[in-house]
């Protein structure tokens, strides 16, 4: 026995003679309103979903909120005690003398053990910074500005 395929019929030869279309009210389906708005409209909002969330961290950046971003607040970078103690017992800071030489153009937080006598130069640093560095013979002191 040989099947033979069977034609789609068009969904809207079933409605034929019904004046909405299987859509309810008449004033159903009419424009952009019914649809929640026009193309991507409300895609962040009423039309959202987790599909649109993952967009949020693409590359097109869609949905992102583009805020104000404040001109004062300055980003610095910032290095801990431990950190540039570790380099020095790894011996990757030159010596002046007997102590650990380190220049840094940021900011050094006291964040650590200092085992090692350095010798810092940094543009800013925190208040427990120089207690650390004296109980072990080190000191910091202020960076040159660089001239253009």
């Amino acid at each position: 026995m040989i099947l033979m395929r069977k034609r789609k019929s068009k969904k809207t030869r079933k409605y034929l003679g019904k004046r909405s279309h299987g859509a309810g009210d008449v004033k159903n389906r009419r424009g952009s309103g019914n649809r929640g708005g026009r193309g991507m409209a409300g895609m962040a909002k009423h039309r959202w979903t987790t599909t649109t969330n993952m967009d949020r961290d693409s590359k097109t950046k869609y949905f992102s909120k583009n805020g104000f971003t404040n001109p004062r607040k300055s980003k610095t970078d910032v290095i801990n005690l431990y950190q540039i103690n570790q380099m020095a017992v790894l011996g990757q800071l030159k010596k002046s003398g007997n102590k650990h030489l380190f220049e840094f153009n940021g900011k050094v937080l006291a964040t650590g053990k200092v085992t090692t006598a350095l010798l810092i130069k940094a543009s800013s640093w925190s208040k427990n910074v120089e207690k650390k560095l004296k109980e072990n013979d080190g000191e910091i002191s202020q960076i040159a500005p660089e001239t253009a």
